[in-house]
This record gives structure tokens, sequence and C-alpha cells, in this order.
């Protein structure tokens, strides 16, 4: 038996993630069918992942309903080259035993490393640094410069991009806490942490890195009750969701120039032209940068082909989902 392997995306979308050398990978296992349907649409989704024993989905797939995956009678797993599996996951998948993976580890590192970014350049002053200096000044806000060393910094949530953020943090002489429900204080020894409330890591931290999920029980988490306990001077970095934080409460509390935030996501995006966040000198808005962008959107692809060389040499695929893990996962 010939393993086909159906790449779900079409053309645009799957160029994207996936290089000519990942194809090339990807036919030496069997054959690879590309989508040449042009299209996200279910009816293009079905003839794509006929006979399939592998499917590659991406952004725009959509959810891979029973009459989808009557198609694919043989399909043993789905690897989802994007973050969330939620869009394409339904309970078909899970009643045909078909394994699902995530790439939420690739994307993780990406949102850790812009996380990390965002905490040395705001301790080290640099935006108001930079705009001092291109003012015509020079050392006013050099006195206000900060090493990432003996401070504390406070990572909420512990899923891949906050694992990873605090294994990057492991490099420097810091105290890192950790806030997350499902993290015992065990766990967050192994991984370098100190377990905290997060009222706590609030009230002690130096920086503070969201990295939750976006979920019902998260939402404006970081209301204007928890944003009074931060220090004065204290960094807010926000790389997971707009709507974990309350975006009114925390205008509030940049006006009082008490805090200082660097904010990657809103709700919605894009914010409005007129939006605060937008002219707050102490506060940092970026595009949605944090994560898979431009280049690095190859190490999703990249990860997509080992997790299929994972699945045929009988291993648990790194990024694997069970129906257990969707009422947390974001």
């Amino acid at each position: 038996m010939t393993l086909r392997i159906a790449i779900l995306p079409p053309d645009a979308s799957r160029q994207r993630v996936l290089t000519p050398k990942h194809l090339e990978e990807l036919s030496q296992w069997g054959e690879v069918v590309c989508n040449e349907y042009g299209a996200n649409d279910p009816a293009s989704i079905r003839k794509t992942i006929e006979g399939a024993h592998i499917a590659i989905s991406s952004w725009g797939t959509p959810s891979l309903t029973g009459d989808i995956l009557e198609a694919a009678p043989q399909l043993k797993a789905v690897i989802h080259a994007a973050g969330t599996v939620k869009p394409i996951v339904t309970p078909e998948l899970w009643n045909r035993g078909i394994r699902v993976s995530s790439a939420n580890g690739p994307l993780g590192q990406g949102v850790a490393e812009t996380a990390l970014g965002l905490t040395i350049a705001s301790l080290k002053n640099m935006w108001k640094v930079s705009r001092e200096t291109r003012q015509g000044g020079w050392a006013d806000e050099k006195k206000r410069v900060r090493e990432l060393f003996d401070v504390t910094i406070g990572v909420i949530g512990a899923g891949k991009a906050g694992k990873h953020y605090i294994k990057l943090l492991q490099n420097f002489d810091v105290t890192v806490l950790v806030a997350d429900p499902f993290v015992t204080p065990e766990q967050a020894e192994a991984i370098g942490a100190s377990k905290a409330e997060l009222e706590d890591l609030l009230s002690r931290s130096d920086v503070v890195s969201i990295h939750a999920p976006s979920l019902p029980s998260t939402y404006k988490m970081i209301n204007g009750e928890r944003l009074a306990l931060m220090k004065d001077n204290a960094i807010l970095i926000n790389t997971a969701r707009g709507s974990i934080i309350d975006e009114p409460a925390l205008v509030a509390e940049l006006e009082k120039e008490r805090i200082f935030a660097c904010i990657d996501v809103t709700d919605p995006e894009p914010p409005t032209a007129d939006h605060p966040f937008r002219s707050l000198n102490n506060c940092i808005l970026t595009s949605h940068i944090a994560g898979s962008v431009t280049n690095g959107m190859y190490r999703i692809g990249k990860y997509a082909v080992k997790e299929i060389e994972r699945l045929l040499n009988d291993k648990r695929m790194d990024g694997e989902v069970e129906e257990k893990d969707m009422a947390f996962l974001a």
C-alpha cells in the first residue's frame, strides 16, 4: 500500500508554511497530493483528502466534518500546520480514532523569542532612549535603563510559549514566577520557575509576560484591580490574546504613567485608528508579529514533516492533542 499524504491548504496558503524541500521530504514516504482546486471550501478539501492516510491542514482549513472524512476512510492523522486545532476538530475525528497534532510548539517558540526581545528592550528603556536621542537629547532616559539581572519576571500561562519563554530566561540571573492553574509547584520548579498565585505574581514582578490561552476563564483576567497590584515602573507584555486584558482599564493605568506596556495583540484587531495604545508614550504597540511570520513560518513546515516522521516511527507526536485537552486549549 502506498502512503498517501494530502496537503489540504491551496497553493497560496501551502507556500506560506511548506517549501519545495519539505514536499520533497514528504514524497520520500509516499504520494503527496496538493490541493489543486485553489480554495478552502469543504468540496475542495474533500476532493484533496480523498484516499489519504495522513493530512496536513493549516489556517483556513474548514472543520473536518463527517462528510469530508468519508472520503478518507483510512485517514490516521491530521497534522495542523498552524496554532489552535479548534477550527478543524470535530467529534467525527475522535470517533474515527484519527490522531491530531498542533504546531503550537514552533509557534510558541516565536512568541517566546518576541517576548524575550520586548523584555530586554523595555528593561533597557530603549524605546524612550531612542526617542530622546532622536530629539537631540542624550543621557536623561539612560538613567532609567535596567538590565535583565536580579529582577523578577512573572509568566502568566505555562503552555508552549510560556514554557519556552521560561526556558530562554534560564540564560539570565533572574527570578521567574509562573501563574498557571494547571501547573503544580513541582512542575514549575522542573522548568525553572516558582509557582505563584496571579495576584502575588503581579505584585512581585518587574516584568509580567502574558502567555495564557483565550478562554472564558481568562477573558479580561488582567483587569483594573489586578493592574493596580503591579509595581511602579513594572513592564506588562502581551503576546498572547487581546481579550485577556481589560483594555480600558489598562489605558487608565497607563495614563497614570506608572507602568509600561508592550502590546502585540488587541481585542479586536486591528485597534481603531484613535485607540490610546497608538499614542500613549508608555505603550509600545506592534501588529501581532509574535509567533511565526515571513520566514519563521517555515519552522511550522519543518515541524509538520518531523511530526509525520514521528508518527511513521510509531512514536507519540510532539504536538499531539487529545479529546480531553480541548476544554483548556486556546
